[in-house]
């Protein structure tokens, strides 16, 4: 197996990992050549649609309280089955680093918002631009009517301005922390005056509430537009950084290292932005296969439920389980904890949440039960109060199936327990692993015990 780790390494990285049914076409494969084949994979855009019409609360607030208590029941299921949605086409896609990509825009331009029409909008913008230009990206973010919501640029208007979105496309989506001033974000904030959406949660420009005044930004004089703002932004290389920054903490590894980021931020800033040579730069480059940086990333609940769904082919009878999975690990689809998103990294472990990562493998792969009472963080607790199907799931059985014959029929017949053992895990198998490996007769109760350890929980 050691002769597949790059490739295993990069499909973890760019995607959810292989499958054994991979083996023999990735045998042959060189980095570039493997490089090439997943963006040929990723070429098509596949949107979510399973969300109709973009109701708003607004339109209702007047109305009678039981018209409410149904609006808000249909938007609670909208929700659940937007959720779903996007979990189901992360583990049958075959546009693995699109949507591995789509996963890394979803939490750097982190929203919440009550609205799954606005909220299936945004993760499409998200999905199609996810290869494309970072610059279109940001533009068609701010523009849409989930971050306008979200952020307040509803409410900026001219004399009245709100610093929300300004501050925030700053700090969290650009430039970064420390470049950039106080006047900056005022100034900022009069240039997005007049930004809005209509009854149809279409963008529009709201002329007589936009500030036509002249603006100071970083250095620079004129009527600035928040089209101007965000050329501005991204005409700091320190923007490339930012990206860049962020990005190497998602791919290669947690701990920054200067030279490699300085490295992307080259590529970059000199493709003005476009994302698919930053990726091939990472992908190709030596250091991306380097040891340190193989096997050492936790994965995300969602990378981690994702990846064993693809490997062991499993199909649940009762999808809301998935959900149970999410809000019990800490990382709900579309319900980041807030506009800096999740954390990461060493975040996603603590006592209680190890217990389920190490359970939740065996219990799906071997239809056993388990007991949803993990706590939630505060912020979540609306949003758990609003899912009342989760209280039921309380010591429920998952009802997951996975294809034992088709992941079995997919292993090569030469393959040892310890080849098994191996490529199933991206780090090295542990002492205690490697004695249980030769105990162990029978592969089905083999790949159960592997993806039950904790080294399971890195790529």
């Amino acid at each position: 197996m050691d002769d597949l780790r790059p490739i295993k390494h990069l499909y973890a990285r760019a995607g959810f990992g292989l499958r054994f049914a991979d083996l023999q076409k990735a045998k042959h494969l060189t980095i570039r050549k493997a490089v090439k084949a997943l963006f040929k994979d990723s070429e098509t855009d596949e949107p979510l649609a399973v969300v109709q019409g973009s109701a708003d609360l607004m339109a209702v607030i007047k109305g009678e309280a039981e018209v409410k208590k149904l609006f808000v029941q249909q938007q609670r299921q909208q929700e659940k089955e937007l959720n779903l949605a996007w979990f189901k086409q992360l583990y049958t896609t075959e546009a693995v680093l699109r949507e591995k990509m789509t996963l890394f825009w979803h939490n750097h331009f982190a929203c919440r918002v009550n609205n799954a029409a606005f909220a299936q909008q945004l993760n499409n913008i998200q999905r199609n631009n996810a290869l494309g230009n970072f610059k279109e990206l940001t533009l068609q973010v701010s523009q849409s009517p989930a971050m306008l919501q979200f952020l307040n640029n509803q409410q900026n208007r001219k004399n009245h301005p709100n610093e929300n979105f300004a501050r925030e496309l700053m700090e969290l989506f650009t430039i970064g922390r420390g470049n950039y001033t106080e006047q900056d974000v005022k100034e900022s904030a009069r240039a997005f005056t007049g930004w809005g959406f209509d009854k149809d949660g279409k963008f529009v420009l709201r002329p007589f509430q936009h500030d036509g005044g002249q603006k100071t930004f970083l250095g620079k004089t004129g009527n600035f537009s928040g089209e101007d703002i965000i050329n501005i932004l991204l005409e700091q290389k320190q923007t490339a950084r930012f990206i860049c920054g962020k990005l190497y903490k998602y791919l290669v590894n947690e701990q920054p290292d200067p030279g490699h980021i300085e490295a992307m931020a080259e590529v970059f800033f000199t493709a003005n932005y476009e994302i698919r040579p930053l990726l091939e730069f990472v992908f190709n480059a030596d250091w991306f296969y380097d040891d340190k940086n193989t096997g050492n990333l936790i994965k995300s609940p969602v990378e981690l439920a994702v990846g064993l769904t693809r490997q062991f082919y499993i199909s649940y009878q009762r999808p809301e389980v998935l959900l149970d999975f999410q809000r019990t690990l800490g990382q709900t689809l579309f319900n980041p904890p807030n506009v800096a998103g999740w954390p990461g990294g060493r975040n996603w472990i603590d006592s209680s949440s190890l217990m389920y990562r190490l359970k939740i493998p065996s219990i799906v792969l071997d239809g056993g039960l388990i007991d949803f009472t993990g706590k939630a963080d505060p912020e979540d607790e609306a949003y758990i109060a609003a899912n009342r199907y989760r209280q039921n799931a309380v010591n429920s059985r998952v009802q997951a199936q996975p294809n034992w014959d088709k992941f079995l029929g997919d292993i090569p017949k030469n393959l040892s327990n310890a080849d098994i053992a191996q490529f199933l895990l991206e780090p090295k198998p542990g002492q205690n692993l490697k004695k249980n490996i030769l105990q162990t007769n029978e592969i089905k109760t083999l790949a159960i015990e592997v993806v039950s350890t904790p080294e399971y929980q890195l790529c």
